[in-house]
């Protein structure tokens, strides 16, 4: 089985445990094999802890769970120094971010100081701590579930952590035909046991170094550019287009090439992954999904090369 047949059968299997879109489990693994990370906003109990942690599992790789409350400190995370009364000093106990992928539950549940714990590690999957670093194994990725903007209890993203997520889901609400399915469905809980790994850890690298090496054309680098100008110059988007954004628009279309079965990028890959990437950058005071409806309908203002 090669590599793109693996990617459809994790893809399949992930929708028969999370019940919905097929595109929206498509945007969530995405990031995962181009070595970003994951932001998934919705309202609780639409399934967003159920799709990450049958994407780990899935993917065959070790994951931890940490779910931030407000009373959460940054040693939690990252981990702290303990003094070994054997060797009479001071050891470092790693904290579950040590992992290959992080499954965080309601990550604006915390303070804004516990938030920023995750800004060195998620730019270079590494932590300092007091004058000692530590490398982080590959693959690393963080799969955050955030509450929309405003419910009780959350604290709002800054931008540079918004920044740091390569792409954003919101999963919405189920149809009806998908609801009735999830009503009669057996436990969650026990349909998550019955899954088995489809991807190795090696193959996830060999993945990432493959997309990142898919043919782009100079026409297309510039398709890209001007979706990013022309985003800039809208006044009602009152957060910066970072160029760290333009590079993860890229990547996420060779991303969704490879997906395909492409060795090229097409514009087409361009629109299908804009409104996720840029989605949770562009607002302050808005939830994901009004910004991704936006994004959707300005895709068609920028020509195609």
């Amino acid at each position: 089985m090669t590599k793109n047949e693996k990617i459809k059968r994790v893809i399949h299997e992930a929708n028969q445990i999370w019940i919905g879109e097929k595109s929206k489990v498509e945007m969530a693994l995405l990031p995962l094999l181009c070595g970003g990370h994951l932001l998934i906003e919705d309202s609780p109990g639409v399934g967003k802890t159920t799709l990450a942690k049958a994407l780990g599992i899935l993917l065959g790789i070790n994951y931890s769970r940490i779910s931030f409350t407000n009373d959460l400190l940054p040693g939690d995370i990252l981990g702290t120094h303990i003094f070994s009364k054997k060797t009479e000093e001071f050891l470092f106990q790693k904290g579950p971010i040590f992992s290959n992928l992080i499954l965080i539950d309601e990550l604006n549940r915390a303070t804004p100081k516990t938030q920023s714990a995750l800004l060195q590690v998620m730019e270079e999957q590494k932590i300092s701590i007091e004058n000692q670093t530590f490398e982080l194994d590959g693959p690393f990725a963080v799969m955050a579930t955030q509450n929309p903007f405003g419910q009780i209890g959350t604290f709002p993203l800054p931008e540079s952590q918004r920044d740091r997520f390569f792409m954003s889901v919101s999963l919405g609400l189920p149809t009806r035909r998908d609801e009735e399915k999830i009503l009669i469905n057996h436990s969650t809980e026990k349909n998550l046991s019955s899954l088995k790994p489809i991807l190795k850890k090696q193959e996830i690298i060999e993945i990432k170094k493959e997309v990142f090496l898919l043919e782009v054309s100079s026409p297309l680098v510039h398709y890209v550019l001007d979706f990013i100008e022309f985003l800039r110059a809208q006044e009602e988007c009152n957060l910066p287009i970072s160029p760290r954004c333009g590079k993860d628009l890229l990547l996420a279309s060779k991303g969704r090439a490879f997906m395909e079965g492409r060795s090229y990028v097409i514009p087409e890959d361009v629109q299908a992954v804009l409104p996720f990437v840029v989605g949770h950058r562009l607002f302050y005071h808005q939830n994901i999904e009004k910004a991704q409806t936006y994004l959707k309908e300005m895709v068609h203002h920028v020509a195609i090369p």
